[in-house]
């Protein structure tokens, strides 16, 4: 069975920066491509950051500048590191993992800023 488990979210001035990681068990292909998406109250959710196995990364224009994504593919394990908040930055960030033959979600990690 796969578990993708995020961590890091919380409260933060707007300014501030928070730090997300996404934690992966069970058969989750190292080929996998592995991003974050959030999605805030009463909206859709959207994509924030992709990484792929080699590495090559995808940004929305809202975050471009501010958020890193990394990924350690060793464990399977995916960071955010969000910079400059801002208080429209306010979600649930949900991490995920996906291939042709599958396509996993965390249970979201909460992330509030404040103006």
């Amino acid at each position: 069975q796969v578990h993708l488990v995020e961590f890091g979210g919380g409260l933060v001035q707007a300014g501030g920066s928070l730090r997300l990681s996404c934690a992966t068990s069970g058969d989750i292909s190292r080929q996998s491509t592995m991003g974050w998406y959030r999605q805030a109250q009463g909206t859709q959710r959207e994509l924030v950051a992709v990484v792929t196995s080699d590495g090559s990364s995808n940004y929305a224009d809202s975050v471009k500048a501010r958020f890193t994504i990394s990924r350690h593919n060793a464990f399977n394990t995916i960071h955010l590191q969000m910079n400059n908040l801002k208080p429209e930055d306010t979600a649930v960030y949900f991490c995920n993992a996906r291939s042709p033959l599958y396509n996993y979600w965390g249970q979201g990690t909460q992330v509030t800023v404040s103006s």
